[in-house]
């Protein structure tokens, strides 16, 4: 059963850090989700089954369980459980922002997008450089002002 869950773990991750090696950035999410989901299988694995032996007073704190027997331990589900919820949301938050990168450039490959960023700043770059301002000659310049104080 410990290899079974041990294997699946391993298979989950391995996939998810191939997904995120990808120039595709929906790909990149779905890695990213399978490998908190790794996390999570993980962390409620080793939390699975766990013997009177550990608690104190050798009692499951939820309910009394006969001696010998196992119970799962309601905290290390609770905190995968909450865990979860945070990736979910924070999974929806960078789905939304690959929306907004496809609205904009039109394509959602890392390679494509890094090059309109970098023609964007280019562009952005020229349109501030400031340009020479025109300096009049030693004689234009006492002629204006013999002019402006008449």
């Amino acid at each position: 059963m410990i290899l079974a869950i041990s294997l699946v773990v391993a298979v989950v991750f391995g996939s998810g850090a191939f997904l995120v090696l990808q120039r595709d950035l929906f790909r990149v999410v779905v890695g990213l989700t399978l490998i908190s989901n790794s996390a999570f299988l993980f962390i409620i694995a080793a939390g699975l089954t766990r013997g009177t032996a550990g608690f104190a007073q050798g009692a499951v704190p939820v309910l009394p369980i006969p001696e010998g027997s196992a119970a799962s331990d309601p905290l290390v589900q609770a905190m995968a459980l909450t865990a979860l919820v945070i990736s979910l949301s924070t999974i929806a938050l960078l789905l939304s922002l690959i929306y907004r990168l496809y609205v904009a450039h039109e394509t959602v490959d890392l390679e494509d997008i890094s090059e309109a960023e970098m023609r964007l700043a280019e562009a952005l770059e020229r349109e501030e450089e400031p340009e020479e301002e025109e300096k009049p000659e030693a004689g234009q310049e006492e002629e204006e002002i013999e002019k402006r104080s008449r």
